[in-house]
């Protein structure tokens, strides 16, 4: 492979000096980036072009190119020169003026010369493979021991951070229990974050929010050389009031002794990133890191994942372009009031910083009155704090204090909903604190452009990890009256974290405005989005989509690390909503836009193009939804007027249909062994009737040891088993196993199941079996009994019985009347045919 990149190499720089006819650094130094970057991927590097060097006695060092480590650390650099020039001379230039001399490559096209630990170490002829493959093999063997002490440090916090989160909870309980003026200070900063950020908050969420802020003190110190911030800060100013009364002197140092190592290695790291946009970057690693060795689970709730560059940029310059093209302002004027709901830390506020900075007149009005960024984990909303601040001082000078940064849950903050002419609901009754006074301000402002990266998860794929998304009740009322009530699917997923977000947005947002999210891409194909469409068609005048795919679950030739812009198993797609108030008498129109980058794009070319693309130039379809709300595989056909097989019709085909049984628990209550289920289902009837005993309302303290799901919490009364609840079961095509029918220990089995099978499911029915869904083709087959969901994939499974049972066990036909007469009409003119006619016919 090395040999190839350095032939490609030698290939390009032969191209390059016939194209041109020069031998200009400018021109044939491409060929040899090309090359360090064809290298950095193997060894999971980053090259950047022009890289700053900290500064020298104020003067700015500029390298042709740097590798740098996913931290921003550099790992080495490269700086070319001109075939005129003396190599030798200009090298002794550079060093005179401070340039690197640890692992720089200086080449002039001719002769590549490497230096590591102060001296020259390695020197060839390019045309030289065989030397010039060792020389980079030697630049990319190279370790900074800065980089390889703070591994080893991550690596030792991971063990020891456990040991000190217990000590610091021990410390907090026993405050709370001893300490007077704790406890009344830690119930008024309960009172505040139940006001601010959700009602949901616990005395154990203050506890955690407290944890995080003693742990991160030092993290901030050590980056930005802020070690006032947190004593600035609005929200760290109550917490630190907390900390002040149980945790200082002799007492703190000891307790975090232990993370020392990692806090040195941050301070030594962080001293090789020159400037603040890699020192940003370098911050958003920590965090991450930091958060998922933290709290997992908070961690995959929140979507703790940081959005890249390349998106946010396109993000804000087409927004930008958006707002001029149809309300000829541009986001920096007066009047265009921009929110981040969920800003995790400040990604876009600081873009948007950065895309003002040509104006900074307007800028400081911007910054201090119309920018505006949600976060409601304590963490992020520090990072975010002093990322955001700290990008205006590096732009402006100046430091000033970011004023409307909230700290509060953005779906429980519905003040500010409906607001069209400035409102103010009081949301928050006499509080008059600085962070409520923060919300109540945003809550005033008729917000013009909402833009950022919303949470994606749907749900927890397991109870046990108890890590369930809350409930927004105002928020998933307004999803039932339009999102859902618009959709023809019978089960929808638009109770998903983004959808909640669409559905925030478009509320707020003032009758003129622009919402531009990143979110999960089913919303533009999936079925049961189709309610979503039909209510973002009726509200905007304007949607483009750039779908960047990546869905793993759809496609499985793609690898969620290789194809997808965060690495994740969801396809995802940038949406930009305009929405425009319509003059008298004009009739209401919605444009729908849309691109599609190729399906086999790895993450790195999606960047890359997004890096260039402009919204503005993009060549985009106009798609003309159908009557079905379909944007994409549009249909062309009369289904509707078929006759309906199943579901909600009154008039149908089957009377009785249902999805196959769903447990949530398929390890413990099916089995090939039957003496072995036996034994299983008793333990388990065993653990969870002594579980019962000491009751099911604290959450953590359930016996984990079973398979628990909110159907099963919901089991008030003791379980017990007999004979009669083994019964076979299609597990999978072709395959039986026993099944232990208990009700309580299978969520999805319900009294349709049991018409179906009888009493106690041991009643052969034969019935037509569908599986539909995104992840397989249309399939369909014939079972006897009953039937597991996961049959074939996580897919939904659709039983249709030739008859049913009632509760007496008589055996009735499950063809409806109705259908049978349709059927006879049907042949009326034909009585060979309509003679043969039966239910029994029409269902084989």
């Amino acid at each position: 492979m090395n040999q190839i990149l350095i032939q490609d190499y030698l290939n390009d720089l032969s191209d390059l000096r016939k194209a041109s006819g020069t031998n200009r650094e400018s021109v044939v130094s491409e060929a040899f980036k090309d090359l360090l970057k064809g290298y950095a991927k193997s060894h999971d590097l980053i090259f950047l072009p022009q890289y700053e060097l900290p500064k020298q006695d104020g003067a700015r060092r500029i390298v042709d190119g740097a590798l740098v480590y996913d931290l921003r650390v550099p790992f080495g650099y490269w700086e070319a020169k001109d075939e005129e020039d003396e190599l030798d001379a200009e090298i002794a230039k550079k060093l005179r003026r401070g340039y690197p001399r640890d692992n720089i490559i200086f080449e002039d096209s001719r002769t590549a010369v490497l230096m590591q630990y102060g001296n020259e170490v390695m020197r060839c002829a390019v045309d030289d493979t065989g030397k010039l493959q060792h020389l980079l093999e030697l630049f990319f063997k190279y370790e900074r021991p800065e980089v390889a002490d703070f591994r080893k440090a991550v690596a030792q916090f991971q063990k020891d951070l456990p040991d000190v989160l217990a000590a610091l909870r021990d410390m907090i309980n026993a405050a709370q229990t001893d300490s007077a003026p704790f406890r009344k200070a830690a119930t008024k900063f309960l009172k505040h974050a139940q006001e601010t950020i959700n009602p949901m908050v616990t005395a154990d969420d203050v506890r955690e929010m407290l944890i995080q802020h003693i742990l991160t003190e030092e993290i901030f110190s050590k980056v930005f050389d802020e070690d006032d911030f947190h004593r600035q800060n609005n929200v760290a100013k109550e917490l630190y009031t907390l900390e002040n009364l149980f945790f200082t002197g002799a007492r703190k140092k000891n307790t975090l002794k232990g993370l020392e190592p990692y806090y040195n290695a941050i301070r030594t790291t962080a001293h090789q990133i020159a400037t603040h946009t890699e020192k940003q970057t370098f911050l958003k690693v920590i965090y991450e890191g930091f958060y998922k060795v933290y709290n997992k689970k908070a961690a995959d709730r929140l979507g703790v994942v940081y959005t890249p560059n390349e998106i946010v940029r396109f993000m804000v310059e087409s927004a930008d372009w958006l707002c001029q093209k149809h309300f000829s302002k541009s986001l920096i004027d007066r009047d265009v009031q921009i929110l981040d709901p969920a800003t995790g830390t400040g990604t876009f506020i600081c873009e948007l910083l950065e895309h003002f900075r040509g104006q900074k007149d307007k800028l400081a009005y911007k910054y201090k009155e119309e920018l505006h960024a949600n976060e409601v984990a304590i963490l992020p909303y520090y990072v975010a704090n002093l990322n955001i601040e700290a990008t205006y001082a590096a732009i402006t000078g100046q430091y000033a204090e970011f004023p409307n940064l909230c700290f509060v849950d953005t779906l429980d903050n519905v003040g500010g909903l409906g607001i069209k002419a400035g409102h103010q609901h009081d949301l928050f009754g006499a509080m008059s604190e600085e962070n409520v006074a923060r919300i109540k301000r945003q809550n005033s402002r008729k917000i013009s452009v909402v833009i950022g990266n919303p949470p994606y998860n749907a749900n927890q794929q397991n109870e046990n990890d108890n890590n369930k998304n809350r409930t927004y009740p105002r928020i998933d009322e307004r999803i039932k009256d339009t999102y859902i009530k618009l959709s023809t699917a019978q089960k929808t997923k638009a109770y998903d974290m983004y959808t909640r977000f669409f559905r925030w947005a478009s509320d707020r947002l003032h009758d003129d405005g622009i919402l531009a999210f990143i979110t999960n891409r089913n919303f533009i194909d999936s079925r049961t989005m189709d309610g979503f469409r039909r209510a973002v068609a009726a509200e905007y005048s304007d949607i483009y989509v750039v779908d960047l795919g990546g869905d793993v679950r759809a496609n499985p030739k793609l690898s969620g690390t290789k194809n997808n812009v965060f690495g994740i198993q969801t396809g995802v797609a940038i949406s930009f909503l305009v929405k425009r108030r319509r003059k008298k008498g004009e009739k209401h129109s919605c444009a729908v836009h849309y691109a599609r980058r190729p399906e086999m794009d790895t993450a790195e070319q999606k960047l890359e193009w997004l890096g260039q693309a402009q919204l503005s130039t993009l060549q985009m379809d106009n798609l003309r939804p159908d009557d079905k709300a379909n944007w994409l595989n549009l249909t062309d056909n009369d289904f509707q007027n078929f006759i309906p097989i199943a579901g909600k019709a009154k008039n149908k085909l089957f009377a009785l249909g249902a999805n196959a049984i769903k447990t949530n628990r398929d390890d413990w209550v099916f089995d090939f062994d039957l003496s072995e289920l036996k034994r299983r289902s008793a333990f388990l009837l065993e653990r969870f009737n002594a579980q019962l005993k000491r009751g099911l309302s604290d959450a953590g303290k359930l016996d984990y040891s079973i398979k628990w799901s909110s159907g099963l919490k919901g089991v008030k009364v003791k379980q017990e088993s007999a004979d009669k609840d083994f019964v076979e079961a299609v597990w999978r095509p072709f395959v039986r196993k026993f099944y232990f029918s208990n009700r309580s220990f299978s969520d999805r089995l319900t009294e349709l199941h049991f018409r179906m099978f009888g009493a106690h499911l041991g009643q052969r029915n034969r019935s037509i079996l569908i599986v539909f869904g995104s992840r397989l083709p249309f399939t369909s087959f014939v079972v006897d009994r009953p039937v597991s969901y996961s049959l074939l994939s996580l897919d939904p499974v659709y039983l249709l019985p030739e008859s049913q049972f009632a509760k007496t066990g008589e055996r009735i036909g499950n063809v409806t009347d109705w259908a049978f007469n349709q059927f006879k009409a049907h042949y009326r003119s034909n009585k060979n045919i309509r003679r043969t006619i039966t239910k029994d016919a029409i269902f084989h």
